[in-house]
Protein backbone atom coordinates (compact mmCIF):
# COMPACT_ATOMS: atom_id res chain seq x y z
CA UNK A 1 0.00 0.00 0.00
CA UNK A 2 2.94 2.56 0.87
CA UNK A 3 4.42 1.73 -2.30
CA UNK A 4 1.30 2.28 -4.47
CA UNK A 5 0.97 5.86 -2.73
CA UNK A 6 4.46 6.41 -3.07
CA UNK A 7 4.15 5.57 -7.07
CA UNK A 8 1.47 7.88 -7.26
CA UNK A 9 2.34 11.14 -5.58
CA UNK A 10 5.86 10.75 -7.49
CA UNK A 11 3.52 10.73 -10.68
CA UNK A 12 1.60 13.42 -9.34
CA UNK A 13 4.36 15.55 -9.14
CA UNK A 14 5.60 15.01 -12.29
CA UNK A 15 2.18 15.75 -13.70
CA UNK A 16 2.13 19.03 -11.89
CA UNK A 17 5.75 20.01 -12.73
CA UNK A 18 4.86 19.12 -16.43
CA UNK A 19 1.55 21.85 -16.19
CA UNK A 20 3.98 24.20 -14.38
CA UNK A 21 6.57 23.97 -16.50
CA UNK A 22 3.70 24.67 -19.31
CA UNK A 23 2.40 27.21 -17.82
CA UNK A 24 5.16 29.11 -18.06
CA UNK A 25 5.95 28.36 -21.27
CA UNK A 26 3.24 29.97 -22.05
CA UNK A 27 3.55 33.00 -20.28
CA UNK A 28 6.97 33.37 -21.90
CA UNK A 29 4.73 33.69 -25.30
CA UNK A 30 2.71 36.15 -24.35
CA UNK A 31 5.75 38.36 -22.77
CA UNK A 32 7.51 37.74 -26.23
CA UNK A 33 4.23 38.40 -28.02
CA UNK A 34 4.28 42.11 -26.06
CA UNK A 35 8.22 42.52 -26.90
CA UNK A 36 7.68 42.07 -30.34
CA UNK A 37 5.42 44.76 -30.73
CA UNK A 38 7.66 46.98 -28.76
CA UNK A 39 10.26 46.14 -31.19
CA UNK A 40 8.47 46.91 -34.13
CA UNK A 41 7.35 50.58 -32.94
CA UNK A 42 11.41 50.82 -31.88
CA UNK A 43 12.04 49.80 -35.22
CA UNK A 44 9.70 52.08 -37.13
CA UNK A 45 9.97 55.02 -34.69
CA UNK A 46 14.12 55.00 -35.12
CA UNK A 47 14.37 54.69 -31.26
CA UNK A 48 16.63 51.93 -31.29
CA UNK A 49 19.10 53.79 -34.26
CA UNK A 50 18.92 56.40 -31.88
CA UNK A 51 19.53 55.06 -28.50
CA UNK A 52 22.77 53.13 -30.03
CA UNK A 53 24.52 56.28 -30.64
CA UNK A 54 24.22 57.59 -27.27
CA UNK A 55 25.21 57.32 -23.76
CA UNK A 56 23.19 56.29 -20.91
CA UNK A 57 20.42 58.43 -20.68
CA UNK A 58 17.03 59.40 -19.40
CA UNK A 59 13.59 58.90 -21.17
CA UNK A 60 13.57 62.67 -21.46
CA UNK A 61 16.34 62.60 -23.26
CA UNK A 62 16.24 59.67 -25.54
CA UNK A 63 12.49 61.52 -26.48
CA UNK A 64 14.52 64.71 -27.48
CA UNK A 65 17.14 62.97 -29.63
CA UNK A 66 14.54 60.74 -31.33
CA UNK A 67 11.84 63.73 -31.59
CA UNK A 68 9.47 61.82 -29.81
CA UNK A 69 6.82 62.16 -27.16
CA UNK A 70 8.45 61.71 -23.57
CA UNK A 71 5.39 59.75 -21.65
CA UNK A 72 5.24 57.26 -24.46
CA UNK A 73 8.80 56.99 -25.35
CA UNK A 74 8.95 55.99 -20.89
CA UNK A 75 6.51 53.61 -21.19
CA UNK A 76 7.99 52.11 -23.95
CA UNK A 77 11.29 51.71 -22.52
CA UNK A 78 9.54 49.87 -19.00
CA UNK A 79 8.70 46.99 -21.68
CA UNK A 80 12.59 46.77 -22.89
CA UNK A 81 13.85 46.82 -19.76
CA UNK A 82 11.89 44.76 -18.56
CA UNK A 83 12.52 41.96 -21.11
CA UNK A 84 16.28 42.51 -20.91
CA UNK A 85 16.82 44.04 -24.30
CA UNK A 86 17.65 47.82 -22.26
CA UNK A 87 19.46 48.27 -19.33
CA UNK A 88 18.37 50.29 -16.67
CA UNK A 89 20.35 52.20 -13.75
CA UNK A 90 17.95 52.68 -10.85
CA UNK A 91 20.26 55.58 -8.90
CA UNK A 92 20.64 57.87 -11.96
CA UNK A 93 17.08 57.24 -14.01
CA UNK A 94 19.04 56.51 -17.23
CA UNK A 95 18.63 53.62 -20.10
CA UNK A 96 21.52 52.17 -22.20
CA UNK A 97 21.07 50.10 -25.26
CA UNK A 98 24.11 47.52 -24.98
CA UNK A 99 26.41 47.62 -28.23
CA UNK A 100 26.02 43.82 -28.61
CA UNK A 101 22.38 44.25 -28.46
CA UNK A 102 22.39 46.94 -30.99
CA UNK A 103 24.14 44.65 -33.53
CA UNK A 104 20.17 43.10 -33.89
CA UNK A 105 18.43 45.95 -33.18
CA UNK A 106 19.47 48.49 -35.90
CA UNK A 107 19.26 49.76 -39.24
CA UNK A 108 22.88 49.77 -39.32
CA UNK A 109 22.68 46.44 -38.25
CA UNK A 110 21.83 44.91 -42.03
CA UNK A 111 21.30 42.37 -42.58
CA UNK A 112 21.43 41.28 -39.23
CA UNK A 113 19.10 43.37 -37.71
CA UNK A 114 16.32 41.08 -36.18
CA UNK A 115 13.29 43.80 -35.67
CA UNK A 116 12.72 44.19 -39.08
CA UNK A 117 11.09 41.27 -39.29
CA UNK A 118 9.35 42.09 -36.24
CA UNK A 119 6.75 44.43 -38.17
CA UNK A 120 5.49 41.29 -39.62
CA UNK A 121 3.40 40.87 -36.62
CA UNK A 122 1.02 44.11 -35.97
CA UNK A 123 0.80 43.45 -40.07
CA UNK A 124 -0.37 40.28 -40.00
CA UNK A 125 -1.93 40.72 -36.41
CA UNK A 126 -4.01 43.65 -38.70
CA UNK A 127 -6.26 41.17 -40.59
CA UNK A 128 -6.97 38.33 -37.24
CA UNK A 129 -10.83 39.10 -37.96
CA UNK A 130 -10.86 38.41 -41.50
CA UNK A 131 -8.71 35.05 -41.20
CA UNK A 132 -11.08 33.72 -38.33
CA UNK A 133 -13.83 34.12 -40.79
CA UNK A 134 -11.72 32.04 -43.62
CA UNK A 135 -11.41 29.67 -40.40
CA UNK A 136 -15.16 29.24 -40.44
CA UNK A 137 -16.22 29.90 -44.26
CA UNK A 138 -13.39 28.99 -46.31
CA UNK A 139 -11.75 31.15 -48.88
CA UNK A 140 -9.38 33.73 -48.36
CA UNK A 141 -7.54 37.19 -47.33
CA UNK A 142 -6.63 39.41 -50.54
CA UNK A 143 -3.30 41.32 -50.73
CA UNK A 144 -4.90 44.55 -50.64
CA UNK A 145 -6.10 44.20 -47.03
CA UNK A 146 -2.40 43.87 -45.89
CA UNK A 147 -1.30 47.63 -44.87
CA UNK A 148 2.20 48.30 -45.65
CA UNK A 149 2.90 45.02 -46.93
CA UNK A 150 5.17 46.03 -49.51
CA UNK A 151 7.02 48.36 -47.35
CA UNK A 152 7.96 45.57 -45.02
CA UNK A 153 8.29 43.16 -47.41
CA UNK A 154 10.99 45.73 -49.17
CA UNK A 155 13.23 46.00 -45.77
CA UNK A 156 13.43 42.40 -46.04
CA UNK A 157 14.38 42.24 -49.47
CA UNK A 158 17.00 44.73 -48.40
CA UNK A 159 18.23 42.17 -45.62
CA UNK A 160 17.89 38.74 -47.04
CA UNK A 161 18.23 39.72 -50.81
CA UNK A 162 20.61 43.38 -51.66
CA UNK A 163 22.72 42.83 -48.71
CA UNK A 164 23.68 39.23 -49.99
CA UNK A 165 23.57 39.98 -53.93
CA UNK A 166 27.41 40.30 -54.56
CA UNK A 167 29.27 37.89 -51.85
CA UNK A 168 26.37 35.13 -51.31
CA UNK A 169 24.09 35.17 -54.25
CA UNK A 170 25.57 36.12 -57.77
CA UNK A 171 28.70 33.22 -57.19
CA UNK A 172 25.85 30.50 -56.58
CA UNK A 173 25.40 30.87 -60.51
CA UNK A 174 29.08 30.10 -62.37
CA UNK A 175 30.07 33.19 -64.72
CA UNK A 176 26.83 34.95 -63.72
CA UNK A 177 28.81 37.85 -62.38
CA UNK A 178 30.97 38.29 -65.87
CA UNK A 179 27.81 37.84 -68.25
CA UNK A 180 25.91 40.42 -66.05
CA UNK A 181 29.08 42.50 -66.54
CA UNK A 182 28.97 42.08 -70.66
CA UNK A 183 25.15 42.19 -70.94
CA UNK A 184 22.18 40.26 -70.41
CA UNK A 185 18.77 40.01 -70.15
CA UNK A 186 17.16 39.39 -66.38
CA UNK A 187 13.62 39.10 -65.31
CA UNK A 188 12.75 38.82 -61.59
CA UNK A 189 8.71 37.29 -60.80
CA UNK A 190 6.90 38.72 -58.27
CA UNK A 191 9.27 41.52 -57.73
CA UNK A 192 7.35 44.00 -55.67
CA UNK A 193 9.01 47.14 -55.48
CA UNK A 194 12.06 45.62 -57.30
CA UNK A 195 14.96 46.62 -54.76
CA UNK A 196 17.00 43.77 -56.15
CA UNK A 197 17.18 44.10 -59.54
CA UNK A 198 17.26 48.08 -58.85
CA UNK A 199 20.46 47.41 -57.45
CA UNK A 200 21.67 45.00 -59.86
CA UNK A 201 20.59 47.70 -62.36
CA UNK A 202 23.28 50.38 -60.93
CA UNK A 203 26.24 47.60 -60.60
CA UNK A 204 25.68 46.33 -64.08
CA UNK A 205 24.64 49.11 -66.70
CA UNK A 206 25.28 46.67 -69.53
CA UNK A 207 22.59 44.27 -68.68
CA UNK A 208 18.83 44.43 -68.96
CA UNK A 209 16.45 44.20 -66.00
CA UNK A 210 12.76 43.54 -65.81
CA UNK A 211 10.60 42.89 -63.13
CA UNK A 212 6.99 42.08 -63.37
CA UNK A 213 4.81 41.50 -59.73
CA UNK A 214 0.70 42.10 -59.98
CA UNK A 215 0.69 45.04 -57.29
CA UNK A 216 -0.03 48.17 -59.19
CA UNK A 217 1.17 49.89 -55.84
CA UNK A 218 4.45 48.06 -56.05
CA UNK A 219 5.38 48.78 -58.57
CA UNK A 220 4.58 52.51 -59.08
CA UNK A 221 7.03 52.44 -56.22
CA UNK A 222 9.46 50.60 -57.94
CA UNK A 223 9.58 52.79 -60.88
CA UNK A 224 9.45 55.91 -58.86
CA UNK A 225 12.44 54.68 -57.34
CA UNK A 226 14.47 53.49 -60.48
CA UNK A 227 13.31 57.14 -61.76
CA UNK A 228 14.73 58.59 -59.26
CA UNK A 229 18.47 56.83 -59.81
CA UNK A 230 18.27 57.57 -63.83
CA UNK A 231 18.19 54.55 -64.59
CA UNK A 232 17.49 53.12 -67.78
CA UNK A 233 17.74 49.78 -68.33
CA UNK A 234 15.35 48.40 -66.13
CA UNK A 235 11.30 48.24 -66.63
CA UNK A 236 9.12 47.19 -64.31
CA UNK A 237 5.35 46.16 -65.18
CA UNK A 238 2.33 45.10 -63.38
CA UNK A 239 1.84 41.61 -64.65
CA UNK A 240 0.43 37.73 -63.47
CA UNK A 241 3.54 35.74 -62.78
CA UNK A 242 1.27 33.05 -64.44
CA UNK A 243 0.59 34.75 -67.70
CA UNK A 244 4.17 35.39 -68.55
CA UNK A 245 3.79 34.60 -71.93
CA UNK A 246 7.35 34.72 -73.27
CA UNK A 247 9.12 32.30 -74.66
CA UNK A 248 13.19 32.25 -74.57
CA UNK A 249 13.79 35.86 -74.00
CA UNK A 250 15.50 36.04 -70.85
CA UNK A 251 19.34 34.48 -69.49
CA UNK A 252 18.17 34.65 -65.76
CA UNK A 253 15.23 34.61 -64.16
CA UNK A 254 14.63 35.10 -60.23
CA UNK A 255 12.03 34.93 -57.94
CA UNK A 256 12.82 36.09 -54.30
CA UNK A 257 10.30 34.50 -51.76
CA UNK A 258 7.76 34.87 -54.59
CA UNK A 259 6.60 31.22 -55.49
CA UNK A 260 4.66 29.41 -52.63
CA UNK A 261 1.99 32.30 -52.57
CA UNK A 262 1.16 32.19 -55.98
CA UNK A 263 -2.52 31.42 -57.23
CA UNK A 264 -1.10 29.05 -59.38
CA UNK A 265 2.58 28.29 -58.44
CA UNK A 266 2.91 25.30 -61.04
CA UNK A 267 1.29 26.92 -63.89
CA UNK A 268 3.93 30.42 -63.02
CA UNK A 269 6.93 27.72 -62.67
CA UNK A 270 6.06 26.58 -66.53
CA UNK A 271 5.83 30.38 -67.58
CA UNK A 272 9.31 30.77 -66.34
CA UNK A 273 11.01 27.84 -67.63
CA UNK A 274 9.64 28.81 -70.98
CA UNK A 275 10.51 32.30 -70.86
CA UNK A 276 14.20 31.05 -70.18
CA UNK A 277 16.76 30.66 -72.89
CA UNK A 278 17.91 27.25 -73.37
CA UNK A 279 21.23 28.11 -71.65
CA UNK A 280 19.63 30.13 -69.26
CA UNK A 281 19.21 29.48 -65.20
CA UNK A 282 16.49 30.08 -63.19
CA UNK A 283 17.36 31.33 -59.34
CA UNK A 284 14.57 30.89 -57.09
CA UNK A 285 14.93 32.02 -53.24
CA UNK A 286 12.33 30.76 -50.72
CA UNK A 287 11.43 29.17 -47.14
CA UNK A 288 14.01 26.88 -45.93
CA UNK A 289 11.60 24.11 -44.86
CA UNK A 290 11.00 20.78 -45.23
CA UNK A 291 7.80 19.26 -46.94
CA UNK A 292 7.14 16.94 -43.98
CA UNK A 293 6.17 18.72 -40.45
CA UNK A 294 7.87 16.33 -38.17
CA UNK A 295 10.95 17.24 -39.90
CA UNK A 296 10.53 20.70 -39.11
CA UNK A 297 10.64 20.39 -35.05
CA UNK A 298 13.75 21.93 -34.54
CA UNK A 299 13.68 24.74 -37.16
CA UNK A 300 14.56 28.11 -34.79
CA UNK A 301 11.46 30.31 -37.03
CA UNK A 302 8.92 27.04 -37.54
CA UNK A 303 6.11 28.24 -34.99
CA UNK A 304 6.64 31.77 -36.61
CA UNK A 305 6.61 30.54 -40.44
CA UNK A 306 3.65 28.42 -40.04
CA UNK A 307 1.76 31.99 -38.25
CA UNK A 308 3.05 33.71 -41.62
CA UNK A 309 1.62 30.81 -44.08
CA UNK A 310 -1.77 30.32 -42.13
CA UNK A 311 -2.24 34.61 -41.79
CA UNK A 312 -0.66 35.66 -45.10
CA UNK A 313 0.88 33.64 -47.41
CA UNK A 314 -1.32 30.38 -47.60
CA UNK A 315 -4.64 32.48 -47.33
CA UNK A 316 -3.79 35.52 -50.19
CA UNK A 317 -3.35 32.16 -52.42
CA UNK A 318 -6.73 31.09 -51.45
CA UNK A 319 -7.93 34.31 -51.96
CA UNK A 320 -7.30 34.03 -56.00
CA UNK A 321 -9.05 30.54 -55.74
CA UNK A 322 -5.53 29.09 -55.44
CA UNK A 323 -3.46 26.38 -54.58
CA UNK A 324 -2.28 27.83 -51.10
CA UNK A 325 0.72 25.84 -50.89
CA UNK A 326 1.77 28.18 -47.46
CA UNK A 327 4.80 29.25 -46.74
CA UNK A 328 6.58 25.70 -45.41
CA UNK A 329 5.95 23.65 -48.97
CA UNK A 330 9.18 22.93 -48.35
CA UNK A 331 12.37 22.01 -50.16
CA UNK A 332 10.77 18.36 -51.25
CA UNK A 333 7.93 19.74 -52.83
CA UNK A 334 10.01 22.65 -54.57
CA UNK A 335 12.05 20.19 -56.43
CA UNK A 336 9.06 17.89 -57.04
CA UNK A 337 7.48 20.97 -58.69
CA UNK A 338 10.50 22.49 -60.34
CA UNK A 339 11.26 19.07 -62.10
CA UNK A 340 7.81 18.90 -63.43
CA UNK A 341 7.91 22.46 -64.52
CA UNK A 342 10.88 21.24 -67.01
CA UNK A 343 14.05 21.55 -65.20
CA UNK A 344 16.65 18.52 -65.08
CA UNK A 345 19.29 20.07 -62.97
CA UNK A 346 18.24 21.66 -59.84
CA UNK A 347 21.17 22.39 -57.31
CA UNK A 348 20.09 23.45 -53.62
CA UNK A 349 21.79 26.01 -51.36
CA UNK A 350 21.69 27.65 -48.12
CA UNK A 351 23.95 30.95 -47.27
CA UNK A 352 25.07 32.42 -44.58
CA UNK A 353 23.88 35.71 -44.36
CA UNK A 354 20.47 34.36 -44.42
CA UNK A 355 19.02 31.77 -41.92
CA UNK A 356 15.52 32.14 -43.09
CA UNK A 357 15.46 30.83 -47.07
CA UNK A 358 17.05 28.12 -49.44
CA UNK A 359 18.14 28.71 -52.48
CA UNK A 360 17.73 27.05 -55.26
CA UNK A 361 20.05 26.99 -59.14
CA UNK A 362 17.58 24.99 -61.57
CA UNK A 363 18.74 24.63 -65.23
CA UNK A 364 16.46 23.21 -68.20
Amino acid sequence: MTTAITIESLEEQERNRRREAFANRMLDVLNSAGLALMCSIGHRTGLFDTMAQMPPATSQEIAERAGLNERYVREWLGALVLGRIVEYNPDTKTYHLPADHAAFLTRAAVPNNLCSPMQWVPVLASVEDQIIECFQKGGGVDYSAYRRFHEVMAEESAQSVVAGLEEHIIPLVPGLAEALQAGCDVLDVGCGEAWGMIALAQKYPNSRFAGYDFSAEAIAAGRAKAESLGLSNIRLEVKDAAAIGESARYDLITAFDAIHDQRDPARVLSEIAAALRPDGTFLMQDIHTSSHLHQNMEHPLGPFLFTISCMHCMTVSLAQGGAGLGTCWGEELACEMLARAGFRNVSVHQLPHDILNSYYVARL
